[in-house]
């Protein structure tokens, strides 16, 4: 994903960083997916989630007007369609001299040119915070669970708005201002957002006479507190030695949007403030200054005079109630000085205004033609893999290869795996790259010791490769350095052009003890089959391709592949596993097809359907008809069902499909004694596979196989 083009596309020079997901940079990343991204620069955003809420639809979110997937913008499904590299990472600094961008639990990222547009923060203590909205909205909906009381500090528009959300959902609320009266801009708007809360009977709590303010007031009381107190911008922007406002913390920027002495640095946003032409940290204006950003980064690419921004002295902001009323929203209107509202039509302008900026994102058309899957579904299917390797006399029973064997040390095992990048985030992809290709020694029973990488670059410039050079093998690292295993070697190639991506294949080598190698084929009569984690993340992948993949269904895929199975090794030793193996490219079915050949006597299996892990959004999926490219080499497999070798009721079609789907980083399976296996179960639960479970019981053979029917 990421990275897309032709082979005329031109060389690689220089890297642009999107620094945070906020409304400037999702509208930027749109212009590009309609037209383009800048020719010969790699762009890489920087986001803490894959989806950006839309602020203006916060307050609906929150009065059940609104969904979560109505109001969020896929940052993934953009940056794919931009061909732009999308991380996941909190940005924690900046390094200026170094021109580093600085992430949390990874090396930082070094840009030649820098955009800042990474939100706000409120600030104070006490209570939950509104900004930054992922954590608020997690509070939220366990408050609304509750059904509790609610305080809301703070008489700005922010604190009004929710006010009246969290009312209209059934929740009894007041709102406490800092001052005297509301904030809202104007003292016509000051009163109507009076009017409206005394309609919704929400009270509205002025300053302690004693204190001069509210905050000592709410502290000796007891519920929930949200403070809706304003905002300002990471503490980390000033901390680097930025030019800062310091009531705000926003950047100081010239009306170019250039940060202050920091030439090829942009601020934007509610991080970033224009001191010749201030305006206040709104979506409206972050909206509006989107266009210039564009420009401006185009031109500065191409050293370019920068265009200044001239704002219009006030823009239209529309104020919702949620419906606190009477259920039917109502909305007010503010321009400079003049309010009018609160009505139902002006909501109808509003509602309207939200619903069609968010559908410009919603509505983006997938990728142009159809792209192979990346991953371990770009692999070759198992006939012709199957088939020269018989030519050539060579079986490839077993995971690992056994390179030698000591008296009391055991054997040392050696693997190859690697494919085109899954993500296109390199550290990312160097560590499921790494764990994925470290599965094949701890399906034996091995540790790893060591791994030798050979890497295949796009073309670039020196820095730049440089830069996927480092934060691949620092992906790989980041595997092996918890194990005590040793990177040693390897080698670099480059791609023809820019537009072909980076590839990563990782030789493997380690050691099992004595006694410890597991076959795929040592299966016994009567053991249970235990898969560590779900499968469907083939299919997954290839949905997100076609932008039919929710964002939450890939973050949460990505977040159980990035997990290490190392600990596993040890606790299925520790029950007397018989067999494993690694359910990868060839999908479960192949993969325990593999396992039933290589065992010396004729078995079955029998397969337990509705115990099977999947990915939430697979199976649907499924059904709609998606499914990984490698997928129908992989149908071959099912001729195991056909014989009955492998018998699973009921077959529904999509499950049919889901037991050929290729997986990376898949999970283990294991075949162990059925005494141990419940106990097996917990302890890999417990060492954090909670999706791990019992899918099967491997039988002696019938004497006439019974096909399975496939309901549609």
């Amino acid at each position: 994903m990421g990275r897309v083009g032709t082979d005329d596309t031109p060389d690689l020079q220089q890297h642009l960083i999107l620094a945070g997901g906020g409304h400037s940079h999702a509208l930027l990343l749109r212009r590009w997916a309609m037209e383009g991204p800048p020719p010969g620069v790699l762009i890489t955003l920087v986001s803490r989630a894959s989806t950006a809420l839309y602020s203006g639809m916060v307050p609906g979110l929150i009065a059940g007007l609104y969904s979560r997937r109505e109001a969020a913008i896929d940052l993934r499904r953009l940056c794919d369609r931009a061909g732009v590299s999308f991380v996941l990472a909190e940005i924690t600094g900046l390094d200026l001299a170094g021109r580093e961008l600085q992430l949390a639990g990874r090396p930082p990222l070094r840009w030649d040119r820098l955009s800042l547009d990474v939100g706000a923060i409120t600030p104070g203590s006490g209570g939950m915070a509104i900004k930054p909205l992922e954590r608020f909205l997690a509070w939220w909906e366990l408050l609304v669970t509750g059904g509790g009381p609610c305080r809301v500090l703070g008489g700005g528009a922010a604190g009004v708005e929710v006010a009246l959300a969290l009312k209209a959902r059934g929740l009894g609320v007041e709102l406490l201002r800092r001052d005297d009266s509301l904030a809202l801009g104007s003292a016509a708007a000051n009163r109507a957002g009076e009017r409206m809360l005394a309609a919704a009977g929400v009270p509205l709590k002025s300053p302690d006479p004693g204190t001069g303010t509210a905050t000592a007031a709410l502290a000796a009381e007891s519920g929930p507190l949200l403070r809706c107190t304003g905002s300002r911008a990471p503490l980390w922007l000033a901390a680097s030695g930025l030019p800062c406002d310091p009531a705000t913390g926003r950047v100081f920027t010239e009306a170019s949007l250039e940060v202050e002495g920091h030439p090829g640095l942009f601020a934007c946003g509610d991080c970033g403030l224009v001191r010749s032409v201030p305006r206040p940290p709104s979506g409206v204006w972050a909206v509006r200054v989107a266009p210039l950003l564009a420009a401006n980064l185009r031109r500065g690419l191409r050293s370019e005079p920068l265009r200044r921004w001239q704002p219009p002295r006030w823009a239209l902001q529309l104020l919702g109630d949620g419906g606190a009323v009477d259920g039917r929203p109502r909305a007010l209107a503010q321009w400079g000085p003049f309010c009018l509202g609160p009505s139902r039509w002006l909501w109808w302008c509003k509602a309207w205004i939200d619903r069609r900026f968010i559908s410009r994102f919603q509505a983006l058309a997938p990728m142009a033609g159809e792209s192979p899957c990346r991953g371990c579904a770009a692999k070759l299917g198992a006939a012709p893999l199957r088939g020269a390797l018989g030519r050539l006399g060579l079986s490839g029973a077993d995971d690992a290869a056994v390179l030698a064997a000591a008296p009391g040390e055991g054997l040392v095992l050696q693997s190859l795996d690697g494919f085109p990048a899954l993500v296109s985030d390199d550290w990312l992809n160097g560590r499921l790259t790494a764990l994925h290709a470290c599965s094949d020694l701890w399906a034996c029973g091995a540790r790893v010791e060591s791994v030798q990488a050979l890497v295949t670059l796009p073309r670039g410039t020196d820095a730049l490769q440089e830069e996927w050079l480092l934060q691949t093998l620092a992906g790989v690292r980041s595997v092996l350095d918890p194990l005590d295993a040793q990177l040693v070697g390897g080698h670099t190639l480059e791609q023809r052009s820019s537009a072909e991506g980076l590839s990563l294949a990782l030789s493997v080598t380690g050691r099992c003890g004595p006694g410890r190698f597991w076959a795929k084929g040592d299966l016994t009569v009567g053991d249970r089959l235990l898969i560590s984690r779900p499968i469907g993340s083939g299919v997954l992948f290839a949905g997100a391709m076609a932008a039919a993949a929710e964002p939450e269904w890939i973050d949460g895929a990505l977040e159980v592949m990035a997990q290490s199975q190392q600990p596993l090794v040890e606790l299925l030793a520790a029950h007397g596993c018989h067999a494993c193996t690694d359910v990868t490219g060839f999908g479960l079915l192949g993969h325990l097809g593999e396992m039933l050949r290589a065992a010396p006597q004729l078995l079955r299996v029998e397969l337990k359907l509705g115990a099977l892990p999947v990915f939430p959004g697979a199976l649907e999926l499924l059904e709609r008809g998606f499914a990984s490219s490698l997928a129908p080499a992989n149908r071959s497999a099912w001729l195991e069902l056909e014989s009955g070798r492998v018998q699973a009721e009921p077959l529904t079609a999509p499950l049919r499909e889901l037991l050929v789907d290729p997986q990376t980083c898949g999970p283990l399976l294991a075949s162990l004694p059925a005494a141990a296996a419940e106990a097996a179960l917990v302890a890999v639960r417990a060492a954090g596979f909670p999706r791990a479970e019992l899918i099967g019981t491997v039988l002696s053979p019938q004497r006439t196989g019974r096909p399975t029917s496939v309901r549609p």
